[in-house]
């Protein structure tokens, strides 16, 4: 499938990041690798082993953490990001300072069994959808640090991006529409102070503000929380009023509720269970 290069991320951020986490990790010294004194000095070779399948996610970003240590670390990719692994599957090959093998390992493999680990169940999200013209899209609930990282980890496993955030888009929520007093006065006070093209969502979560919504100059509305039924009917409502409108649907999404919601017709299916609910995919490194 299409999938973004990691240079989709910043690098100066990523440098930022990956040192951050190296400092955290290594504190005062690696007193361990530091121990085995000449040993640790020469060149090594490891491998990176699946203990589970799944999607890989974040090789490149773990090859710049090894440079990081050492500049003639190489990581060799044996699978591109966003294919799927299987178990006991060597989807990595590393050389270079033995020293900085060992004292990168555990970050480098944190951060790629996380993304990894998001970029999986993402995917059975989008193949739960792949029988129906619904898409699946991330959300912001992210962690607070690494959302760059996890929507990267959610694009490999073939979501789409929602807004990376508050700057990229208009989303009128239930607070917002509460602050205003309604979802017409909340556009109305929103909509002339923003920059063209940027699109306005606004979300309902009944019959009587999808209608609202409709009489307002917006692009998307997101249906959260209704039952298939409630869903079928705003869905009718909104493509005979404005077809030119795209419909997103939210709330209580599982797997066992993608079909369901797709069935209404909606244009997309929103959830952060992949980000939220994820664990992480396990992958061991090897010195050979």
């Amino acid at each position: 499938m299409p999938f973004p290069p990691p240079a989709s991320v910043p690098e100066s951020a990523l440098n930022h990041w990956l040192q951050t986490w190296l400092d955290e990790d290594v504190g005062r010294g690696d007193w361990t690798t530091a121990g085995l004194g000449a040993l640790a000095e020469r060149p090594g070779q490891a491998i990176w082993v699946t203990r589970a399948p799944g999607v890989v996610a974040g090789l490149p970003f773990a090859r710049r953490l090894f440079q990081q240590l050492s500049a003639d670390v190489d990581l060799q990719p044996l699978v591109a990001e966003g294919d799927s692994c299987a178990e006991d599957m060597t989807i990595a090959k590393l050389s270079g300072s033995l020293a900085a093998l060992l004292t990168g390992e555990r970050v480098a493999l944190n951060l790629v069994m996380r993304l990894s680990g998001i970029a999986t169940a993402t995917r059975q999200y989008v193949d739960g959808l792949a029988a129906t013209q619904t898409q699946f899209v991330d959300t912001r609930k992210t962690t607070p640090g690494l959302r760059q990282l996890e929507k990267y980890a959610s694009r490999a496993g073939g979501a789409i991006n929602h807004r990376l955030g508050l700057d990229d888009a208009v989303m009128i929520k239930d607070n917002h529409i509460a602050a205003a007093g309604g979802i017409g006065a909340a556009v109305a006070q929103i909509r002339p102070a923003i920059p063209y093209p940027m699109t306005v969502e606004v979300e309902t979560n009944s019959l009587e503000q999808v209608e609202e919504a409709l009489t307002c100059p917006i692009d998307i509305i997101m249906l959260d929380n209704m039952a298939p039924e409630m869903m079928r009917l705003a869905v009718a409502r909104i493509r005979a009023a404005r077809p030119e409108i795209k419909i997103e649907a939210s709330g209580n999404v599982t797997l066992e509720t993608l079909g369901p919601m797709a069935m209404t017709g909606v244009d997309f299916i929103s959830s952060s269970a992949p980000v939220t609910r994820a664990p992480w995919l396990d992958i061991s490194m090897q010195i050979v």
